[in-house]
């Protein structure tokens, strides 16, 4: 594998050679391995221990069009669900949610509220469903089951529908929804292993030293004659260190 880099005039050119990499990265596989395994602790740390969990309660209505038959065809299904849009923007708005704000006494804003509340359409269904998050699980219900009843009058005046039916109230959120300790600590081991791997292929990538005669034909395409071994301190140490041989006469 070559890599060509380009600046102005001069070219250079990387030869990678992923067999090596490949080995290189094997030769350190415990220090990827432990890197990966402390990233995912840390990780599992901070989201058991350091992030607020939060919880969701979920409440379902089912909104009536005025109509003088007593069936429902498919084209009032299709009707419906295009109309759940404007009933999702109208359970979202101010006049919904700061009235929700007053009745509860809640110690929030309508723009952070908003944030808490996600509003779902299941396909081909005129079912609403109102989903709450907070860090208590029951004002998540609270709050839930009292925008399902302020929103609900207010869909009746503005869009004058027949009815707006409660098909599921709130309950108690007991399992929490996020952060998901599972997620986090999996997540943490593999940006551990992906910046272990990447800060090694990259040390692999820009060092350029030659280190044996196959380096020197490979790179330079000349003949090794001979190898000059290299003599440390303590070797040389070791040769001034030895006695003298003294020959007799």
């Amino acid at each position: 594998m070559v890599i060509e880099m380009g600046n102005g005039r001069k070219n250079n050119e990387i030869e990678i050679d992923l067999v090596e990499v490949l080995h290189i990265l094997l030769e350190r596989i415990w220090l990827i391995l432990g890197m990966g395994l402390f990233l995912a602790l840390v990780c599992f740390i901070f989201s058991k221990f350091v992030l607020t969990p939060t919880y969701e309660s979920t409440t379902k209505i089912y909104i009536l069009n005025k109509t003088g038959e007593t069936s429902v065809t498919y084209s009032d299904v299709q009707m419906g669900t295009q109309l759940t849009k404007d009933y999702a923007e109208l359970i979202n708005s101010r006049y919904v949610l700061e009235e929700v704000i007053q009745k509860l006494g809640l110690e929030t804003e309508y723009r952070n509220l908003r944030k808490q509340v996600r509003v779902a359409t299941p396909a081909d269904t005129r079912i609403v469903s109102i989903t709450v998050e907070d860090i208590e699980p029951a004002r998540a219900m609270q709050t839930a089951n009292c925008i399902c009843e302020v929103a609900s009058s207010h869909i009746q005046n503005v869009m004058d529908i027949e009815a707006v039916n409660v098909v599921e109230p709130a309950n108690t959120p007991t399992v929490k929804a996020s952060p998901s300790v599972t997620k986090w600590t999996l997540l943490g081991g593999i940006a551990g292993v992906l910046i272990i791997c990447i800060s090694i292929f990259m040390q692999y990538a820009m060092d350029d030293t030659i280190k044996s005669s196959e380096d020197v034909e490979k790179y330079l395409g000349l003949s090794t004659l001979a190898l000059i071994p290299i003599v440390s301190d303590g070797d040389k140490a070791k040769v001034k260190g030895r006695p003298k041989k003294v020959k007799r006469k």
